[in-house]
């Protein structure tokens, strides 16, 4: 009876160690091979396999768990006060994260297709949703474009601005500033 236990909790502490290095190793490297994150990980390929039947398995699970990691970090945003200072406050933060999972979203990217990548940010978008309702509503984000646009656009946009420092055409200090500049324009009601 003990033996069911011990093995669910070896199995469940080999996939945590999965996760972290799959995080870690593609973090750094998009294209991190499935031997090098269980390599990292301290275990064998056939192990990872056991709890990942291919690699793109993987990926969205190391996807989904840098998202849930980073959801808490997001929860802990201001979002009071004009929503204007919200949404910067927001993009901040959002943008520290991408930031950090850059290279992560590319490996994503190249193995997921973009409906699973959008399920992945859903809680994320849910937060960003709530806030530009909140500004079209006060008046100062604009009502003329749907709130799925608008937040469809910033996350385009700082997609962008990764893109942008992948290219060496932008630094990951300034981007922060540039997305908000953009968004905020992009988000002000017409004149």
């Amino acid at each position: 009876m003990t033996a069911t236990p011990t093995k669910r909790a070896d199995a469940q502490r080999s996939i945590e160690a999965i996760l972290e290095a799959a995080i870690s190793a593609l973090g750094r490297n998009s294209d991190a091979s499935v031997s090098e994150i269980a390599k990292a990980a301290g275990v064998g390929r056939v192990t990872v396999y056991g709890h990942f039947p291919n690699r793109a398995d993987l990926v969205e699970a190391a996807m989904r768990r840098a998202i849930d990691d980073g959801h808490s970090g997001l929860e802990a945003v201001d979002l009071s006060g004009d929503p204007r200072d919200a949404l910067a406050r927001l993009i901040d933060s959002s943008w520290q994260l991408v930031n950090q999972s850059r290279s992560l979203l590319i490996a994503a990217q190249d193995v997921l297709p973009p409906r699973k990548i959008r399920e992945l940010h859903a809680g994320p978008a849910e937060r960003m949703e709530r806030l530009v309702e909140r500004g079209r509503d006060e008046g100062v984000f604009r009502t003329d474009l749907s709130t799925a646009w608008l937040v469809a656009v910033l996350h385009s946009v700082m997609h962008g601005a990764a893109d942008e420092i992948a290219a060496g055409r932008l630094t990951a200090d300034e981007a922060a500033g540039h997305i908000t500049a953009t968004v905020l324009a992009a988000f002000t009601p017409p004149s």
